[in-house]
């Protein structure tokens, strides 16, 4: 049986997203708390039968309700400010792979080695075999080594898109002049999906993002494979 979790957010692939769980869980939990505190309180109130006409002032009780809540804004804000210093943070990337969007596909280089660089297409329906799956798969997925600081260099040729796959945490806009940067840390291999997230035109729906994790010795195979082709 699907918990609430499972059909809200994807299994984290990344040790930023496991991050961005944590802080999910922990957010829930709070105003859980907060919710069932004023619930009460507003069923005690409809309830009871208490009254004092002459009540003008209570500030000791209005002192009490304003830090309360203070105090439970920094239990928020602390880990939330902690983790958007986090998702910028660019370690020593071992590979630089670009992305560039175009309408309406995505073209991905790998800056580091000599002539590698390809076309990503969405698998038209009627070319789907049965394990394919349609409007997500696509001809020439991106590979790239798990357990290893990866930098995605992002940037477009005609309008604003977004490159997209919200397992791994990652959603930056690919501006047209403009080169955006994202860290990424494949924490375990897999077949993650993304799908552009910035309308960029009729097709928009059409140009989703497969990305492919193996393992360092399984890279390094394909690598040498793409430099003979």
């Amino acid at each position: 049986m699907a918990t609430w979790k499972t059909l809200l957010i994807q299994d984290s692939a990344s040790p930023l997203m496991e991050q961005l769980n944590f802080f999910h869980d922990h957010t829930m939990m709070v105003l859980i708390m907060i919710t069932t505190l004023v619930g009460y309180m507003m069923m005690s109130i409809f309830f009871n039968k208490f009254n004092y006409r002459y009540l003008l002032e209570g500030q000791m009780i209005e002192i009490i309700w304003t830090l309360i809540p203070a105090i439970t804004l920094i239990f928020i804000a602390l880990p939330s400010l902690r983790l958007l210093y986090l998702l910028d943070e660019i370690n020593n990337p071992i590979i630089t792979i670009k992305t560039i969007g175009h309408q309406w596909y995505w073209s991905y280089e790998y800056s580091d080695f000599s002539n590698i660089e390809f076309d990503s297409y969405m698998i038209p329906t009627n070319e789907l075999n049965s394990f394919n799956f349609r409007l997500l798969d696509v001809d020439n997925r991106l590979v790239a080594p798990f357990n290893s600081q990866i930098r995605l260099l992002v940037s477009s040729s005609d309008v604003i898109h977004s490159w997209t796959i919200p397992s791994l945490s990652i959603k930056i806009d690919a501006t047209p002049g403009r080169l955006n940067q994202v860290s990424m840390f494949l924490n375990r291999s897999g077949i993650f999906f993304g799908q552009c997230s910035e309308i960029c035109g009729a097709n928009h729906s059409f140009m989703p993002i497969v990305l492919e994790s193996i393992s360092p010795k399984f890279f390094i195979n394909w690598i040498l494979k793409m430099s003979e082709i």
